[in-house]
């Protein structure tokens, strides 16, 4: 089954002022929809970031893919490393670690990837989590994803979820989500306000849900020194702490002192980083991500190497929408030590999703899709909507930093801040 034509269709969703570490959302996010198409009639869905220089790099390699068994993919991805001819991208956002070559094979390969196990669990009638090994859970679990946040965009009308800047409004978020979705996990988007004022965010958080696991991340906001406060402070409260301190030394001196695990989306974010962050003990729990990994194959490898080093493991997320979910959850299903809720921005962006039955939580959890593929179809119409919306919007590049200037431009972007 070979492929015949790869559609790569930039798309723009509506997204809150959510505030974190390098500034505040801005009123659209982009990501990428890609549409693999083969030889037998059967077709693909993937999905994967938006930004012009990553969207740019999925553009230049989907043509040298054309040809190639939807099968081999190790041919996919040195097809894609040959196109991309050992260029690194960059994290112009900042919340993310910085790119190798490998890493940015890995992250524009994953949406060709993850399309690919679409086609062969509709060719097979199976659903794609059976082909990663079977799923060993029905229902995979997501937290709960708070974020401080303006009531609206500045010129706009509050939006519905309403302002959180201080620990009341924190609760307040929370009790909304946990109504109206179930959770039982509950993270903390950090690296906002000064560490003292989160930590008593955290503690209303324990006070109002004694029994919800609970995480706090500042995105690298803090130095050592303060993260080992912040760690003090919250000790027997959170679950872990999610990048305290930039990098993995800095990661390390924290793990030394801490007395909770350390987790991390930004200082291991490739393969060649696992083995100097296991030598320095700087993390306790790695939280995967296809987009980045290089697509549910190789998060299975991660997998496994986490399990080796008895390293735990949860998922990280971006704004996305129901195809990265789908995706996601089969992986997330499939993958025994996955023993952490995985994180979503889903509810934050899934009025203007792009499938045709967009994804509920049922106490806090999506059930693992049982159709064949990803178990996902494409909303053509709303595909087109979003797709204009990109055209309309005039944003390529997320920077949140940019836009926080706009609204404050004595605002610098600082790491670490505290």
């Amino acid at each position: 089954m070979r492929i015949t034509d790869i559609a790569v269709t930039p798309v723009a969703f509506r997204d809150p002022p959510l505030l974190n570490s390098v500034g505040v959302h801005e009123p659209w996010a982009l990501r990428t929809i890609v549409e693999v198409h083969t030889d037998e009639g059967i077709s693909g869905l993937g999905e994967t970031y938006g930004d012009i220089g990553h969207l740019d790099r999925v553009r230049s390699a989907a043509p040298g893919l054309v040809g190639l068994d939807v099968h081999d993919l190790n041919g996919l991805r040195a097809r894609v490393a040959d196109a991309l001819g050992g260029v690194a991208g960059s994290d112009r956002h900042g919340l993310t670690g910085p790119l190798t070559a490998e890493s940015t094979v890995d992250r524009v390969f994953a949406s060709f990837e993850v399309a690919t196990w679409d086609i062969r669990g509709k060719a097979l009638g199976r659903p794609v989590s059976d082909l990663l090994g079977g799923a060993v859970r029905d229902t995979v679990p997501y937290s709960a994803y708070l974020f401080y946040k303006w009531a609206g965009h500045p010129g706009a009308e509050p939006d519905a979820f309403g302002e959180a800047l201080d620990p009341s409004g924190i609760v307040a978020q929370a009790e909304a989500l946990i109504d109206a979705h179930g959770f039982g996990s509950i993270k903390l988007k950090g690296g906002v306000l000064d560490p003292r004022q989160e930590v008593e965010a955290v503690l209303a958080l324990r006070e109002a849900f004694p029994d919800h696991p609970l995480r706090l991340d500042p995105n690298a906001a803090w130095t050592p020194a303060t993260s080992l406060e912040v760690a003090a402070a919250l000790d027997g409260v959170v679950e872990y702490l999610e990048d305290p301190a930039p990098g993995i030394d800095g990661m390390a001196e924290v793990a030394a002192g801490a007395p909770m695990p350390l987790a991390t989306n930004m200082c291991v974010i490739a393969f060649e980083h696992l083995a100097p962050a296991v030598a320095r003990g700087a993390v306790q729990v790695v939280l995967s991500d296809h987009h980045y990994w290089g697509g549910l194959s190789r998060s299975k490898e991660l997998a496994a190497i986490c399990r080796t080093f008895g390293i735990g493991l949860s998922m990280h997320s971006n704004s996305h929408l129901g195809i990265s979910l789908a995706a996601m959850t089969h992986l997330a299903a499939a993958t025994p030590n996955l023993n952490y809720a995985c994180d979503t921005h889903y509810p934050w962006n899934a009025a203007d999703d792009v499938i045709t039955t967009p994804f509920t939580f049922v106490d806090g959890a999506v059930r693992v899709p049982t159709a064949p593929g990803l178990g996902v179809e494409l909303d053509r119409d709303a595909l087109a909507r979003a797709a204009e919306a990109y055209r309309a919007c005039g944003l390529v590049q997320r920077d949140d930093t940019g836009y926080m200037q706009q609204h404050d431009p004595s605002y610098e972007r600082k790491r670490p801040r505290w």
